[in-house]
């Protein structure tokens, strides 16, 4: 058992093992004092805890995280931030003398830090040092033994169950058992000449084999830019574990596009986001799966990055809703148009217009872009729906103000796991009570506190990077159970190629050609 567990075991005595992946969740919330009060003396570096997957050799993600907790001598868990330099990571390899790592602290202000760092070559040996004062954390220095890859290593793992186990991966996602429950037989044969015949003249479609763990594809329709997001999803997995054959069809744009009824002959058409009226198969957002891809890289806003910039506390924060974005909905000149009518409830400002440009007079002037990490400053974030669900809402829940949510028929992959008024207050979808809700809010602030401190939580745990290649692995590996006939390389596709590292390339130990006997 490795140590983060025994201590969970130890210190809990919860009996059976949490539901996977609960790196960020059960030791943060558990061990927080009766009280939940700030500890009064300095951070003790022998009873401060340091646990999660970036400790693990075999968790490869493109940037590895794993937590600090603060703790007194007394044993008491900090509530607020001891300071934002007070924990010092070096993460270096004992073989490698000039180490291509990335490490950041981020503060996440109510006594826990996330640590990330991001690896641009393979290593063995990797030591991982928490420091307090220049004294070891907890029971630092960590030393990953064995091979441990970085994000452009071509080196599955073979046996998915093997990876599945050491990602924590739960056994199955409540969305994936809802969609895939309309496609008990799935005929790639079949599939493979209807699905282009019915939608690849008017829609944009990636057609998709997954063979060998090679991955293959044919475009049909004019705008198949967004390939990029999904080809690069599907390139990071293979990397990591071996995904079964499996044929898929990824729709590219914005709607779900399956509305037949279920007594109808249906499609498997997989998109990023579905709605009630549609039987499309949904997946992480492309937002969601590059942010994961692209933490520590090219890309500032992802889970990580929200929660060492969540603003001030709770009780500093503006007590105005914020709201900004582009007029991609009637619904959002509405939100816009209350705003103006309640300054002192609502901050509601347009940054673009494309949609409804003749409108500009009426509900401009535009107003420049605001730094996402600057939402959080405000108590009340809304949430309203763009062309679809609108994909900011990850990031919402994640950074500690409470997420008023517009009622919706579109939803994201991590939807029916949440629960209104526990992880956010709801509001009609034509915001008739809005103004009620947020009025509401005002009135009840600790339990408005709670509702976003449950929403953070829930981010946390569920909409890390480890979980999002989690549902796709569990969603490909589900899919391809219910195939009937075999996949294959199907004439007009051609290989997705694995990115080249000449600097720095990988040796995978799971490939190296034994000596014959």
């Amino acid at each position: 058992m490795v140590p983060w567990l025994v201590s969970l075991t130890c210190v809990l005595a919860l009996g059976p093992r949490p539901s996977p992946p609960l790196w960020s969740f059960v030791l943060l919330w558990a061990l927080r004092t009766p009280s939940g009060g700030a500890a009064d003396s300095g951070p003790s570096a022998a009873g401060s805890l340091v646990w999660g997957p970036g400790l693990e050799a075999d968790v490869v993600l493109p940037a590895r995280f794993f937590f600090i907790q603060a703790v007194d001598g007394a044993g008491q868990n900090f509530t607020s931030s001891p300071g934002e330099k007070t924990f010092q990571v070096k993460v270096s390899s004992l073989s490698e003398p000039f180490s291509r790592i990335w490490v950041q602290v981020l503060d996440r202000k109510d006594g826990s830090f996330v640590v990330r760092y991001r690896m641009y070559a393979s290593y063995t040996d990797l030591q991982i040092q928490v420091l307090l004062k220049d004294q070891n954390v907890a029971k630092s220095p960590y030393i990953l033994k064995g091979h441990v890859y970085h994000e452009g290593c071509d080196c599955p793992e073979p046996d998915g169950e093997v990876w599945a186990e050491q990602m924590r991966c739960p056994a199955s996602f409540p969305q994936i058992q809802r969609d895939l429950s309309a496609f008990p037989r799935v005929d790639p044969q079949l599939n493979a000449h209807e699905i282009p015949q019915r939608f690849g003249r008017r829609q944009s479609l990636c057609h998709y084999t997954i063979k060998d763990n090679k991955v293959y594809i044919k475009t049909h329709g004019e705008h198949v830019g967004f390939r990029i997001f999904m080809d690069a999803f599907l390139l990071s997995l293979t990397r990591k574990v071996r995904v079964p054959d499996l044929e898929l069809f990824v729709n590219l744009g914005d709607w779900p596009l399956e509305k037949r009824q279920p007594h109808e002959k249906l499609h498997p058409i997989f998109s990023w986001c579905g709605s009630n009226d549609t039987q499309d198969i949904v997946m992480p957002t492309y937002d969601l799966s590059e942010s994961v891809l692209e933490t520590m890289g090219r890309v500032s806003l992802d889970m990580l990055s929200v929660q060492g910039n969540s603003g001030p506390p709770w009780g500093q924060k503006n007590q105005t809703a914020l709201w900004r974005g582009r007029d991609s909905r009637r619904e959002r000149l509405e939100l816009v148009k209350l705003g103006r009518a309640h300054p002192d409830l609502l901050d509601a400002a347009f940054t673009n217009f494309f949609f409804f440009k003749h409108d500009e007079g009426l509900y401009g002037p535009l107003v420049k872009h605001m730094s996402f990490f600057d939402f959080f400053k405000y108590k009340y974030q809304i949430n309203i729906d763009g062309t679809v669900a609108a994909y900011r809402f990850p990031y919402l829940l994640a950074g500690g103000s409470v997420v008023l949510k517009q009622d919706s028929a579109y939803y994201e992959h991590f939807y029916q796991e949440l629960t209104p008024w526990e992880h956010y207050v709801p509001f009609k979808a034509d915001l008739s009570d809005l103004l009620e809700k947020l009025r509401w809010a005002r009135g009840h602030d600790e339990q408005a506190k709670r509702i976003a401190l449950a929403g953070q939580q829930f981010a946390r745990t569920h909409l890390m990077g480890d979980s999002v290649f989690c549902y796709y692995f569990r969603l490909f590996q589900e899919y391809a159970k219910r195939q009937v006939s075999e996949p294959e390389v199907r004439e007009g596709m051609e290989p997705v190629e694995q990115p080249k590292d000449d600097l720095f390339p990988c040796h995978c130990h799971r490939t190296q050609v034994r000596d014959e006997l």
